[in-house]
C-alpha cells in the first residue's frame, strides 16, 4: 500500500437499487457460503472453505481501480452490523503488508461515499507502539481518508486491538445517528468509538471491503436495523453559539458568533483563549470546520484552534484541538 494514499477505493459493496425504501424489523442474514446473488465488478469472488467454514473470498486485481459485489436487501441507517472477517496477505516476502479488511456502511451504490471501519492485523503485533496503534481505523470516503484524519486528528479515529492474520475476527458495528462503535471478537468493550461520523449520508448500503495484495474472506453477515435517530442534515451555522470545550487539560467556554455565505463561514470567538478572535471556516450540509488563533495563557504564544463537527438544529458537537495545548470534544447550544 503506498505510504500516502489519498483515497481508499477498493471495496466490495453489499447493496442494490431500491433497498432503502423500508427498514426491516428482523435481522437479515447473509451466510456468504456461495457467490450466488453477488454481482462482481472489478473484483474476483469465489466460494471457498477457509479456516473451517464456508466463506466468500474477495480479491482485487493489481490493475483494478476498485470494485463491487452487489447483493439486494442491505439498506441501512441505524442498527447493528455483524460479520466474520479474515485476511491472508499475498505480497512477496519482504514487502510490508499489514492487511486491510473491513465493513463499510451507509454506502452509495456507486461507492462515491461511505463510512468504513477496517482492521490492519499485521500492525497489531508490531514492535513499534505507534504502528500498533494503527490496528483499527475509521474513515469516511472520499473526503476523510486515513491520511487526512491521522494528520488533522491524531489518535482520534484509530486505535490498538489484538488481531492476527489468517484468523477469523468477529466484527460488530453499532450505529446510532452520528455515532458508531466497533466491537471485536465478542468483547463488550469497544475497540473504537466515533462520536461524529464524517460522511453526510444518513442512509445507504452495507459493504464488505478489501484491498490489493491480499485474500479477504467474509462469512456470516448479519444486519439488524433499528429506529433511526431523529437527526437531519443541512442545519445552518449562522447565529450565536455557547460552546463548552471539555479538553484534556480542563474545560474552556466561549461564545462563537457565525455568519454563513453559502459554504463559507466567518465570525468571531470570545471567551477562554481570547476576545473577539476572527474565525474562518466552511459549512457542508451541516458539518462545520473552523479555525482561529488564540492563546492558552497570557505567557503562551498564539496557537491555532481547530474545531469541527455537526450542527443539528440548535445544538452541535464535535472535536476541537488547540495546537500544542489541548484537545477533546466540544458541545454547543444556540440560546
Amino acid at each position: 500500500m503506498p505510504m500516502i494514499r489519498t483515497a481508499l477505493c477498493t471495496c466490495a459493496f453489499l447493496l442494490a437499487p431500491g433497498v432503502y425504501a423500508q427498514t426491516p424489523s428482523a435481522t437479515q442474514r447473509f451466510q456468504l457460503a456461495s457467490v450466488t446473488g453477488l454481482i462482481a465488478k472489478n473484483v474476483t469472488l469465489k466460494a471457498v472453505q477457509y479456516q473451517g467454514r464456508k466463506a466468500v473470498l474477495l480479491t482485487v486485481p493489481p490493475s483494478s481501480p476498485g470494485g463491487f459485489a452487489l447483493v439486494s436487501g442491505a439498506g441501512f441507517q441505524d442498527g447493528t452490523i455483524e460479520a466474520d472477517i479474515a485476511l491472508k496477505t499475498t505480497t512477496p516476502p519482504g514487502v510490508r503488508m499489514p492487511g486491510y479488511v473491513g465493513i463499510a456502511f451507509r454506502a452509495r451504490p456507486d461507492a462515491s461515499h461511505y463510512d468504513l471501519f477496517y482492521v490492519r492485523p499485521g500492525n497489531s503485533g508490531a514492535q513499534d507502539q505507534a504502528m500498533r496503534n494503527h490496528s483499527v481505523q475509521y474513515v469516511a470516503m472520499p473526503d476523510f481518508d486515513w491520511y487526512r484524519l491521522r494528520r488533522d486528528w491524531p489518535w482520534v479515529y484509530e486505535s490498538y486491538a489484538p488481531l492476527q492474520l489468517e484468523t477469523w475476527t468477529k466484527v460488530k458495528i453499532v450505529v446510532k445517528g452520528r455515532s458508531a462503535t466497533l466491537y471485536l471478537n465478542g468483547s463488550n468493550l469497544p475497540s473504537l468509538i466515533v462520536s461524529g461520523l464524517l460522511d453526510s449520508d444518513l442512509r445507504g448500503g452495507v459493504a464488505l471491503w478489501g484491498d490489493q495484495g491480499e485474500d479477504a474472506y467474509f462469512s456470516n453477515l448479519r444486519i439488524t436495523n433499528t429506529a433511526p435517530q431523529p437527526i437531519q442534515n443541512g442545519s445552518d451555522a449562522t447565529g450565536t453559539w455557547r460552546v463548552r470545550f471539555a479538553s484534556d487539560v480542563g474545560a474552556v467556554t466561549g461564545v462563537l458568533k457565525l455568519v454563513r455565505h453559502e459554504s463559507q463561514l466567518s465570525g468571531n470567538w470570545s471567551g477562554g483563549l481570547g476576545e473577539n478572535l476572527p474565525v474562518q471556516g466552511t459549512w457542508r450540509n451541516g458539518y462545520v470546520d473552523l479555525t482561529f488563533s488564540g492563546s492558552c495563557s497570557k505567557s503562551a504564544p498564539a496557537a491555532t484552534a481547530h474545531l469541527a463537527g455537526w450542527i443539528d438544529g440548535a445544538s452541535a458537537q464535535g472535536r476541537m484541538e488547540i495546537t500544542g495545548c489541548a484537545s477533546g470534544p466540544w458541545t454547543a447550544t444556540k440560546p
